[in-house]
């Protein structure tokens, strides 16, 4: 038994810039959660805005976007932030970069998917990108969501949560 026995479990996201695919998974997690997940999201450089297509996007999803702001990982590793149950990177550079000691000892996984940003001179290419990343981290969501987390060992689940970042 692990010492995730009951939830809602914090879930925190993250990337580097955290201005699309960690605010994409945030918003679609606290979307789909009904309450057993709460997500987070932030950035070890935050780029301070959340990308406009991003915002566009899950408007048109019908997905909250309430809220949404580019903020940075020390938010949640100082004095009175909410304990991460799960921290899971979304970029690859964000996952090679030293994080802080999350207190807790939270599962950690990375989920690289695609950073749209790097496309912005090209919005319609820019728009696929938000279009592949939200399906790519819609359906590692969903497995995250059917995990028995609370009937599972702390290896196990590490394990899982791994293993969802390497489905497309």
């Amino acid at each position: 038994m692990n010492d995730l026995v009951s939830g809602p479990y914090n879930v925190l996201f993250l990337c580097t810039g955290n201005s699309a695919r960690s605010i994409i998974a945030e918003a679609t997690l606290n979307e789909m959660a009904k309450g057993r997940f709460n997500a987070f999201s932030a950035g070890s450089h935050p780029s301070g805005k959340v990308n406009p297509l991003v915002l566009d996007f899950l408007r048109e999803k019908g997905i909250s976007n309430e809220g949404a702001r580019s903020k940075s990982w020390e938010e949640f590793s100082a004095p009175g932030a909410p304990q991460m149950h799960f921290v899971i990177t979304v970029c690859d550079s964000a996952a090679g970069e030293a994080c802080p000691i999350w207190p807790g000892h939270p599962v950690t996984a990375h989920w690289g998917v695609e950073d749209p940003a790097l496309y912005m001179d090209d919005p319609a290419k820019a728009k696929k990108v938000i279009e592949d990343a939200f399906r790519v981290l819609r359906n590692r969501i969903l497995l995250l969501m059917s995990l028995p987390v609370e009937k599972l060992d702390r290896l196990a689940l590490q394990s899982k949560t791994r293993d969802i970042g390497q489905r497309q």
